[in-house]
C-alpha cells in the first residue's frame, strides 16, 4: 500500500478558518469533500517547506511555516492508500488568494467546522479546532 507524507494548512484570518473543497479526483471518497490546503512532501524538502510550495501552487500565496506553527499530525489509512498529515497553524492578514486547484472554499469559525462534508483525514484537525478555538 502507497504510503505519503503531506501537509496541511489552517489558514485563519479574523477569527475564522479557510475551508476548500476538492473537486472530482481519481478516488470517489475524496472527491468533493472539504479538506484544509496543503499537499505532498518532496523527498528534497522539510514539511514547512512543502507547505509553503503547496500554498504557493494551489492559491498563489505566500506564508513562510515554521515547525512552532505544528498543530497535529494525523495517521489514516483510506482504501487505496495511507497518509501521514502533518498540519500547522497559519495565521493571515488578508484574504486574497487564487483557487487555482479547488471547487470552492468557505471561511468558518471553529465552531461551524463540523457542517461541512470533511475528508476523513482532515476530521481529527477539525475536532481539535473545535475544542480548542471556541
Amino acid at each position: 500500500m502507497k504510503h505519503y507524507v503531506v501537509t496541511a494548512a489552517i489558514i485563519i484570518e479574523a477569527g475564522e478558518i479557510l475551508c476548500m473543497q476538492r473537486n472530482a479526483g481519481k478516488y470517489d471518497y475524496v472527491s468533493f469533500k472539504f479538506e484544509f490546503p496543503g499537499g505532498k512532501v518532496e523527498p528534497d524538502e522539510t514539511v514547512e517547506q512543502a507547505l509553503s510550495r503547496e500554498l504557493k501552487e494551489e492559491m498563489d500565496i505566500t506564508i513562510s511555516v515554521n515547525p512552532e506553527q505544528f498543530f497535529i499530525s494525523v495517521q489514516h489509512q483510506y482504501p487505496d492508500f495511507y497518509i501521514t498529515m502533518h498540519s500547522y497553524l497559519c495565521p493571515i492578514d488578508n484574504r486574497t488568494f487564487t483557487r487555482k486547484e479547488h471547487l470552492a472554499h468557505v471561511w468558518l469559525k471553529p465552531g461551524q467546522l463540523d457542517t461541512l462534508d470533511w475528508a476523513p483525514a482532515d476530521l481529527p484537525i477539525v475536532r481539535k479546532l473545535m475544542d480548542e478555538m471556541r
